[in-house]
Protein backbone atom coordinates (compact mmCIF):
# COMPACT_ATOMS: atom_id res chain seq x y z
CA UNK A 1 0.00 0.00 0.00
CA UNK A 2 1.64 3.23 -1.19
CA UNK A 3 1.39 6.54 0.67
CA UNK A 4 2.49 9.98 -0.50
CA UNK A 5 4.85 11.88 1.81
CA UNK A 6 4.22 15.62 1.32
CA UNK A 7 7.53 17.03 2.61
CA UNK A 8 9.70 14.30 1.06
CA UNK A 9 7.57 14.49 -2.13
CA UNK A 10 7.78 10.73 -2.80
CA UNK A 11 5.44 7.72 -2.50
CA UNK A 12 6.56 4.81 -0.28
CA UNK A 13 5.05 1.50 0.89
CA UNK A 14 3.41 1.89 4.34
CA UNK A 15 4.39 -1.59 5.60
CA UNK A 16 8.02 -1.03 4.57
CA UNK A 17 8.22 2.11 6.71
CA UNK A 18 6.54 0.48 9.73
CA UNK A 19 8.89 -2.51 9.39
CA UNK A 20 11.97 -0.26 9.26
CA UNK A 21 10.72 1.55 12.37
CA UNK A 22 10.31 -1.77 14.17
CA UNK A 23 13.85 -2.84 13.27
CA UNK A 24 15.28 0.39 14.67
CA UNK A 25 13.16 0.01 17.80
CA UNK A 26 14.60 -3.45 18.46
CA UNK A 27 18.15 -2.08 18.13
CA UNK A 28 17.28 0.77 20.47
CA UNK A 29 16.01 -1.56 23.19
CA UNK A 30 18.89 -4.02 22.85
CA UNK A 31 21.88 -1.73 22.62
CA UNK A 32 20.85 1.69 23.94
CA UNK A 33 21.36 3.30 20.53
CA UNK A 34 18.83 5.39 18.67
CA UNK A 35 19.29 3.25 15.55
CA UNK A 36 19.62 6.28 13.28
CA UNK A 37 23.00 5.06 12.02
CA UNK A 38 21.07 2.26 10.29
CA UNK A 39 17.74 3.97 9.56
CA UNK A 40 19.01 7.16 7.92
CA UNK A 41 21.02 5.34 5.19
CA UNK A 42 18.06 2.96 4.68
CA UNK A 43 15.77 5.94 4.10
CA UNK A 44 18.26 7.24 1.52
CA UNK A 45 18.05 3.87 -0.24
CA UNK A 46 14.25 3.90 -0.54
CA UNK A 47 14.29 7.36 -2.09
CA UNK A 48 13.79 9.76 0.84
CA UNK A 49 15.78 13.01 0.29
CA UNK A 50 18.77 13.23 2.71
CA UNK A 51 17.66 16.48 4.35
CA UNK A 52 14.21 15.02 5.11
CA UNK A 53 15.62 11.63 6.21
CA UNK A 54 18.01 13.20 8.74
CA UNK A 55 15.46 15.57 10.29
CA UNK A 56 12.57 13.09 10.39
CA UNK A 57 14.63 10.19 11.72
CA UNK A 58 15.57 12.29 14.76
CA UNK A 59 11.84 12.46 15.56
CA UNK A 60 11.39 8.68 15.29
CA UNK A 61 14.34 8.09 17.62
CA UNK A 62 12.50 10.02 20.36
CA UNK A 63 9.66 7.49 20.37
CA UNK A 64 11.74 4.32 20.22
CA UNK A 65 14.15 5.64 22.88
CA UNK A 66 11.28 6.64 25.21
CA UNK A 67 9.79 3.17 24.90
CA UNK A 68 13.19 1.62 25.63
CA UNK A 69 13.78 3.86 28.67
CA UNK A 70 10.48 2.75 30.23
CA UNK A 71 11.63 -0.86 30.05
CA UNK A 72 15.01 -0.02 31.64
CA UNK A 73 13.42 2.28 34.24
CA UNK A 74 11.40 -0.65 35.56
CA UNK A 75 14.69 -2.53 36.02
CA UNK A 76 16.30 0.50 37.76
CA UNK A 77 19.12 0.63 35.21
CA UNK A 78 18.96 4.36 34.40
CA UNK A 79 21.42 6.85 35.96
CA UNK A 80 19.32 10.03 35.79
CA UNK A 81 22.06 12.26 37.22
CA UNK A 82 24.59 11.13 34.59
CA UNK A 83 21.90 11.46 31.93
CA UNK A 84 21.27 15.05 33.01
CA UNK A 85 24.97 15.98 32.74
CA UNK A 86 25.22 14.36 29.29
CA UNK A 87 22.08 16.28 28.30
CA UNK A 88 23.64 19.68 29.04
CA UNK A 89 26.34 19.06 26.44
CA UNK A 90 23.87 17.37 24.09
CA UNK A 91 21.53 20.36 23.81
CA UNK A 92 24.39 22.76 23.09
CA UNK A 93 25.84 20.38 20.50
CA UNK A 94 22.47 19.92 18.79
CA UNK A 95 22.01 23.69 18.45
CA UNK A 96 25.44 23.97 16.80
CA UNK A 97 24.79 20.96 14.55
CA UNK A 98 21.49 22.32 13.21
CA UNK A 99 23.21 25.55 12.12
CA UNK A 100 25.94 23.56 10.34
CA UNK A 101 23.26 21.41 8.66
CA UNK A 102 21.38 24.52 7.55
CA UNK A 103 24.51 25.92 5.90
CA UNK A 104 25.33 22.63 4.13
CA UNK A 105 21.74 22.39 2.88
CA UNK A 106 22.01 25.88 1.41
CA UNK A 107 25.11 24.93 -0.64
CA UNK A 108 23.74 21.51 -1.67
CA UNK A 109 26.34 19.32 0.05
CA UNK A 110 24.25 17.63 2.78
CA UNK A 111 24.27 14.10 1.34
CA UNK A 112 28.02 14.00 0.74
CA UNK A 113 28.93 15.29 4.20
CA UNK A 114 26.44 13.03 5.98
CA UNK A 115 27.76 9.94 4.17
CA UNK A 116 31.42 10.81 4.79
CA UNK A 117 30.71 11.47 8.48
CA UNK A 118 28.98 8.11 8.77
CA UNK A 119 31.88 6.24 7.17
CA UNK A 120 34.52 7.90 9.39
CA UNK A 121 32.72 7.60 12.73
CA UNK A 122 31.21 4.17 12.17
CA UNK A 123 34.55 2.79 10.96
CA UNK A 124 36.50 4.05 13.99
CA UNK A 125 33.92 3.20 16.66
CA UNK A 126 32.99 -0.17 15.15
CA UNK A 127 36.62 -1.30 14.91
CA UNK A 128 37.46 -0.30 18.48
CA UNK A 129 34.34 -1.98 19.87
CA UNK A 130 34.91 -5.17 17.89
CA UNK A 131 38.54 -5.55 19.03
CA UNK A 132 37.71 -4.84 22.68
CA UNK A 133 34.72 -7.19 22.68
CA UNK A 134 36.80 -10.05 21.23
CA UNK A 135 39.42 -9.53 23.95
CA UNK A 136 36.72 -9.51 26.66
CA UNK A 137 35.22 -12.76 25.33
CA UNK A 138 38.65 -14.44 25.23
CA UNK A 139 39.37 -13.42 28.83
CA UNK A 140 35.97 -14.64 30.04
CA UNK A 141 36.64 -18.10 28.56
CA UNK A 142 39.87 -18.56 30.49
CA UNK A 143 39.23 -20.75 33.55
CA UNK A 144 41.08 -18.60 36.08
CA UNK A 145 40.37 -15.24 34.51
CA UNK A 146 39.51 -12.50 36.96
CA UNK A 147 38.40 -9.07 35.86
CA UNK A 148 40.57 -6.41 37.45
CA UNK A 149 39.20 -3.02 38.29
CA UNK A 150 40.22 -0.36 35.84
CA UNK A 151 43.12 1.78 36.98
CA UNK A 152 42.54 5.48 37.43
CA UNK A 153 43.30 7.48 34.30
CA UNK A 154 43.61 11.18 33.46
CA UNK A 155 39.83 11.62 33.72
CA UNK A 156 39.94 11.01 37.47
CA UNK A 157 42.31 13.97 37.89
CA UNK A 158 39.95 16.54 36.35
CA UNK A 159 38.16 19.14 38.53
CA UNK A 160 34.41 19.59 39.22
CA UNK A 161 33.95 16.06 40.50
CA UNK A 162 30.57 14.73 41.57
CA UNK A 163 29.22 11.38 42.69
CA UNK A 164 26.99 9.31 40.40
CA UNK A 165 25.52 6.79 42.82
CA UNK A 166 23.64 4.61 40.32
CA UNK A 167 26.83 4.15 38.29
CA UNK A 168 29.00 3.94 41.42
CA UNK A 169 31.34 6.65 40.05
CA UNK A 170 33.03 9.77 41.44
CA UNK A 171 34.34 11.68 38.43
CA UNK A 172 34.48 15.14 36.85
CA UNK A 173 31.41 16.40 34.98
CA UNK A 174 33.65 17.70 32.15
CA UNK A 175 34.04 14.40 30.18
CA UNK A 176 30.27 13.60 30.20
CA UNK A 177 29.48 17.14 29.02
CA UNK A 178 31.99 16.85 26.16
CA UNK A 179 30.62 13.43 25.18
CA UNK A 180 27.11 14.90 25.18
CA UNK A 181 28.29 17.87 23.07
CA UNK A 182 29.73 15.58 20.37
CA UNK A 183 26.62 13.41 20.36
CA UNK A 184 24.39 16.49 20.03
CA UNK A 185 26.28 17.69 16.94
CA UNK A 186 26.04 14.24 15.36
CA UNK A 187 22.30 14.01 16.16
CA UNK A 188 21.67 17.19 14.17
CA UNK A 189 23.95 16.49 11.19
CA UNK A 190 23.52 12.72 10.82
CA UNK A 191 19.98 12.10 12.09
CA UNK A 192 21.21 9.70 14.77
CA UNK A 193 20.71 9.37 18.49
CA UNK A 194 24.48 9.10 18.89
CA UNK A 195 24.32 5.94 20.97
CA UNK A 196 26.95 4.23 18.80
CA UNK A 197 29.44 6.80 20.17
CA UNK A 198 27.87 7.41 23.57
CA UNK A 199 27.62 3.76 24.64
CA UNK A 200 31.33 2.91 24.12
CA UNK A 201 32.36 6.31 25.57
CA UNK A 202 30.32 5.67 28.71
CA UNK A 203 31.79 2.17 29.13
CA UNK A 204 35.45 2.73 28.21
CA UNK A 205 35.98 6.44 28.89
CA UNK A 206 33.74 7.11 31.90
CA UNK A 207 33.91 3.56 33.31
CA UNK A 208 30.15 3.08 33.78
CA UNK A 209 28.72 -0.44 34.34
CA UNK A 210 27.31 -1.87 31.10
CA UNK A 211 23.92 -2.65 32.66
CA UNK A 212 23.39 1.05 33.47
CA UNK A 213 24.81 2.43 30.21
CA UNK A 214 21.97 1.37 27.89
CA UNK A 215 19.12 2.96 29.85
CA UNK A 216 21.11 6.13 30.60
CA UNK A 217 22.06 6.53 26.94
CA UNK A 218 18.42 6.22 25.87
CA UNK A 219 17.34 8.77 28.52
CA UNK A 220 19.70 11.40 27.12
CA UNK A 221 18.87 10.57 23.51
CA UNK A 222 15.15 11.32 24.06
CA UNK A 223 15.69 14.97 24.92
CA UNK A 224 18.51 15.71 22.48
CA UNK A 225 16.67 14.24 19.48
CA UNK A 226 13.39 15.93 20.48
CA UNK A 227 15.21 19.28 20.60
CA UNK A 228 16.92 18.50 17.26
CA UNK A 229 13.57 17.71 15.64
CA UNK A 230 12.04 21.00 16.80
CA UNK A 231 15.07 22.94 15.51
CA UNK A 232 14.98 21.20 12.11
CA UNK A 233 11.22 21.72 11.79
CA UNK A 234 11.34 25.44 12.60
CA UNK A 235 14.58 26.36 10.80
CA UNK A 236 15.04 23.89 7.93
CA UNK A 237 11.37 22.79 7.40
CA UNK A 238 12.51 19.22 6.65
CA UNK A 239 10.43 17.12 9.11
CA UNK A 240 7.82 14.95 7.36
CA UNK A 241 5.09 14.26 9.96
CA UNK A 242 3.53 11.32 8.07
CA UNK A 243 6.89 9.61 7.61
CA UNK A 244 7.70 10.19 11.29
CA UNK A 245 4.39 8.69 12.49
CA UNK A 246 4.84 5.50 10.46
CA UNK A 247 8.40 5.02 11.68
CA UNK A 248 7.26 5.82 15.23
CA UNK A 249 4.56 3.14 15.15
CA UNK A 250 7.06 0.39 14.43
CA UNK A 251 9.70 1.87 16.72
CA UNK A 252 7.65 1.83 19.93
CA UNK A 253 6.77 -1.85 19.50
CA UNK A 254 10.28 -2.83 18.48
CA UNK A 255 11.93 -1.13 21.48
CA UNK A 256 9.98 -3.27 23.96
CA UNK A 257 11.00 -6.44 22.10
CA UNK A 258 14.64 -5.30 21.96
CA UNK A 259 14.80 -4.57 25.70
CA UNK A 260 13.62 -8.12 26.46
CA UNK A 261 16.21 -9.63 24.09
CA UNK A 262 18.98 -7.44 25.52
CA UNK A 263 18.66 -8.65 29.12
CA UNK A 264 19.10 -12.26 27.98
CA UNK A 265 22.50 -11.64 26.37
CA UNK A 266 25.86 -11.10 28.08
CA UNK A 267 27.44 -7.63 27.95
CA UNK A 268 30.30 -8.87 25.71
CA UNK A 269 27.84 -10.46 23.30
CA UNK A 270 25.79 -7.25 23.07
CA UNK A 271 28.87 -5.16 22.34
CA UNK A 272 30.24 -7.45 19.64
CA UNK A 273 26.84 -7.66 17.90
CA UNK A 274 26.60 -3.87 17.88
CA UNK A 275 30.17 -3.61 16.56
CA UNK A 276 29.41 -6.00 13.69
CA UNK A 277 26.31 -3.99 12.69
CA UNK A 278 28.21 -0.71 12.86
CA UNK A 279 31.04 -2.09 10.65
CA UNK A 280 28.57 -3.61 8.17
CA UNK A 281 26.78 -0.28 7.66
CA UNK A 282 30.12 1.53 7.42
CA UNK A 283 31.23 -0.87 4.66
CA UNK A 284 27.99 -0.43 2.73
CA UNK A 285 28.18 3.37 2.82
CA UNK A 286 31.88 3.42 1.88
CA UNK A 287 31.22 1.09 -1.05
CA UNK A 288 28.35 3.25 -2.31
CA UNK A 289 30.51 6.35 -2.02
CA UNK A 290 33.35 4.76 -4.00
CA UNK A 291 31.29 3.01 -6.68
CA UNK A 292 28.42 5.45 -7.13
CA UNK A 293 29.36 8.98 -6.03
CA UNK A 294 26.07 10.72 -6.73
CA UNK A 295 27.26 14.24 -6.00
CA UNK A 296 30.90 15.04 -5.43
CA UNK A 297 30.75 18.64 -6.58
CA UNK A 298 28.06 21.27 -6.90
CA UNK A 299 28.34 23.23 -10.16
CA UNK A 300 26.48 26.50 -10.13
CA UNK A 301 24.66 27.69 -13.23
CA UNK A 302 26.59 30.35 -15.09
CA UNK A 303 29.93 29.22 -13.66
CA UNK A 304 33.12 29.39 -15.77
Amino acid sequence: MQIYLPIAEVSVNVFLLVGLGGLVGILSGMFGVGGGFLMTPLLFMIGIPPAVAVATEANQIVASSFSGVLAHFRRKTVDFKMGGVLLIGGLVGAAIGVQVFKYLKSIGQVELLVTLTYVIFLGIIGSLMFIESLNAIRKSKKPNSVYKKKKHNWIHGLPFKTRFRTSNLYISVIPPILVGLLVGVLAAIMGVGGGFIMVPAMIYLLGMPTKVVVGTSLFQIIFVTAFTTIMHATQNFTVDAILALLLLLGGVIGAQIGARIGVKLKAEQLRILLAIMVLAMCGKLALDLLLMPSELYSIRAGGH
